[in-house]
């Protein structure tokens, strides 16, 4: 078994201490592949993001073990901040270990994917002129989910249902949703 961990923390993540202390699991690993994601945006200060303890790990597990099971990876992080982040600070760290290059980048741009479009964390853009507002999901990162077509565990019909509830969760926001019944620090 893939030796898999997902973090979700307010700690700052620091991508090249994370790079040097994943090694991936076993003799075979001949490529790891990382990825950074970093708040961006020139009309907002900070990105919000919020998740539900709990159930945000699990889901992003299930997924991991989806890619284990397609790409025959033999490690796999996740690393996700919530918070209050401003721009240039990285949001997201995914590292994934395989026997070779194309399974190690393939994993980790499909977790990515995943981790953009069905995931659930609730992101609130904060403006420099005091508004803020839900992040809609965007269409080009629906559409970009469904190249993975049944490489993923959904069909393409419950894709499409997730990506609609991500948006009313989007819309409500997370305080109108599950967030309810659970207690926040």
């Amino acid at each position: 078994m893939a030796g898999l961990e997902v973090l979700v923390s307010r700690a700052p993540l620091v991508p090249a201490s994370l790079t040097e202390r994943f090694h991936g699991v076993g003799a075979q690993v001949g490529a790891i592949a990382t990825f950074t994601g970093v708040v961006r945006g020139t009309d907002i200060k900070a990105l919000e993001i919020e998740h539900y303890p709990g159930m945000t790990e699990r889901v992003i597990e299930e997924r991991m073990l989806t890619a284990v099971k397609t790409w025959g990876l033999s490690g796999a992080q996740v690393i996700h901040r919530i918070g209050v982040l401003p721009v240039g600070e990285p949001i997201v760290w995914v590292a994934v270990s395989a026997s070779h290059r194309a399974e190690a980048f393939a994993a980790c741009e499909y977790l990515i994917d995943f981790l953009k479009v069905e995931a659930p964390f609730w992101k609130k853009e904060h403006f420099a002129n005091g508004m803020a507002g839900w992040v809609d999901t965007r269409d080009a990162d629906i559409e970009r989910t469904r190249r993975w077509g049944p490489t993923g565990p959904e069909s393409e019909g419950s894709r499409n249902e997730s990506a609609a509830t991500h948006r009313s969760r989007q819309e409500c926001g997370p305080s109108d949703t599950a967030r309810s019944a659970t207690t926040y620090s």
